[in-house]
């Protein structure tokens, strides 16, 4: 059986934790910025963690991290 191969996109959006969860940055926080406002952009600058539903599909793509 060959190694699986990492998916590179998802390699580089998302970790994984000490406890096997998977951790990701948000959204909206690259760009037009000026119309949010101060709290908004320090919330978005906080990791996240992905949902449960989901991480399941997304460590198919990251096996090895």
């Amino acid at each position: 059986m060959p190694k699986m191969k990492t998916h590179r996109g998802a390699a580089k959006r998302f970790k994984k934790t000490g406890s096997g969860k998977i951790k990701r940055s948000k959204a909206y926080h690259s760009h037009l910025l000026g119309g949010k406002t101060p709290k908004r952009k320090r919330r978005l600058r906080k990791a996240d963690l992905v949902s449960e539903k989901e991480t399941a599909r997304i460590t198919r793509l990251i096996p090895y991290k």
